[in-house]
């Protein structure tokens, strides 16, 4: 691999005698990993159903090394069983030990995967704001939220400067996965190698400081701080704490860990976790909730047809029809750009509601009067935007692989009409 020459001269003072072990790791293959969505099922469960062949990550109770380069493609990746991630990627957010009914920031979180790992300690309850500059990106972070059936998220495209300025004092915990040179990613994205120099380091460096400023504003007091990037560089990971904390003596390093890849089995990741001293907790006001009565008593009439249990929370109705169930606690996000807020229930047109494809990837089985399940072989005609047949009674249904839902039908004389969204489907 053709390395940056100045890059190699900062690694070989940086190891010292690890420098040939570190290039070295650079002939060993990409380490593949996938992170079970225990949202959906437990570790123990994925295990029986698992068609792969896997080997524990040290740090990531959920994670596994894989060898399946095409893990993205199965139909249990459709279902959001599992998300497909580097495996040093995965030591950062358990760090944050995100828990039930807590006010959780990720303050850089496309593509997703450690804004679902976080959703996974909240089980569903609390208030989980992920948010990402890039739009593009952002999309990318709201379509894996959707797939992983997160309920309680908020998905958010601005700076960290409008976060910040919208939840002053107001979260528990918040990660900042910093924008950073991609060292790291070398191996695995080349096209990052050109793109590298001394001057990148900086730019970076300076970034990162001005979004670890804001996410120490978002901050409540006594909450808890964790940043990390994939990048070895001493200004943006050591260096770039000891400058925060330096100018921030409210805020204590618990600790640190840099993973290497001439010393684990990744590519490499930097993470460290501080503690904010108690003090002030902002608050912010309530999300001004839209009502339209005549959607509710569609969506109502809805769920009598479609749910065993029918789902509790505050809904809101935006001008174009869209109905969303928001999670407990939905904070007002003023004029910041909202991709997703909780769970897409469906629109209404002004007679009828229509449900939509976030609903059935929200729900489990034992929730809805009707759920298709298909094997294997019968969910990739599915997934390719088929019919497929079912027994049940007509109406809506969801569709999915064994117990776990893939997208939405509606049943009519035995057909199961397909629902799932064209741009989810796979391609022959």
């Amino acid at each position: 691999m053709n390395l940056p020459e100045a890059f190699c001269n900062r690694m070989k003072e940086k190891l010292g005698a690890q420098y040939p072990d570190f290039l070295r790791s650079y002939e060993l293959p990409v380490r593949r990993g996938i992170r079970v969505n225990t949202l959906k099922l437990s570790r123990e469960e994925f295990l029986r159903l698992n068609p792969f062949s896997v080997e524990q990550v040290p740090w990531e109770e959920n994670g596994f090394y894989i060898a399946e380069e095409r893990a993205g493609a199965h139909p249990y990746h459709f279902a959001g069983l599992y998300y497909c991630q580097e495996p040093s990627a995965m030591c950062a957010a358990p760090q944050v030990c995100a828990a039930e009914g807590e006010r959780v920031l990720d303050l850089c979180a496309a593509p997703g995967g450690k804004t679902t790992r976080l959703a996974q300690g909240m089980t569903g309850s609390g208030v989980l704001v992920a948010n990402e500059y890039s739009y593009e990106r952002a999309k990318i972070l709201s379509q894996n939220v959707e797939r992983l059936g997160i309920r309680n998220c908020v998905v958010t495209n601005a700076d960290s400067a409008r976060i910040a300025e919208q939840f002053p004092l107001w979260f528990d915990k918040a990660l900042v996965d910093a924008p950073c040179s991609g060292e790291g990613m070398f191996k695995k994205e080349p096209n990052a190698i050109p793109e590298w120099s001394e001057e990148a380091v900086a730019r970076c460096a300076a970034r990162q400081a001005e979004i670890l400023e804001n996410a120490a504003t978002c901050l409540r007091g006594g909450g808890l701080l964790v940043y990390s990037t994939c990048t070895f560089s001493e200004e943006e990971n050591g260096g770039q704490i000891a400058a925060f904390l330096a100018g921030h003596p409210d805020f204590t390093l618990l600790r640190e860990e840099t993973l290497m890849p001439h010393l684990v089995r990744g590519e490499g990741h930097y993470c460290a976790v501080l503690r904010k001293a108690e003090g002030a907790v902002g608050s912010v006001r309530p999300f001004p909730v839209r009502r339209n009565a005549a959607a509710e008593r569609a969506f109502a009439q809805f769920s009598e047809n479609f749910f065993e249990r029918v789902p509790t929370g505050m809904t809101t109705c935006l001008p174009d029809g869209r109905l969303y169930l928001l999670p407990d606690g939905m904070p007002d996000t003023g004029s910041l750009r909202v991709l997703r807020a909780g769970v897409e229930a469906g629109e209404f047109d002004g007679k009828l509601f229509r449900p939509a494809h976030a609903l059935a990837m929200s729900v489990r089985r034992e929730e809805v009067r009707r759920f298709v399940s298909l094997s294997l072989s019968e969910c990739e005609a599915y997934l390719h935007g088929e019919t497929v047949r079912s027994g049940l009674s007509d109406g809506w249904c969801v569709v999915g692989v064994g117990d776990y839902p893939l997208g939405l039908g509606k049943i009519v004389n035995g057909t199961v009409k397909n629902h799932l969204p064209k741009g989810l489907r796979k391609f022959r």
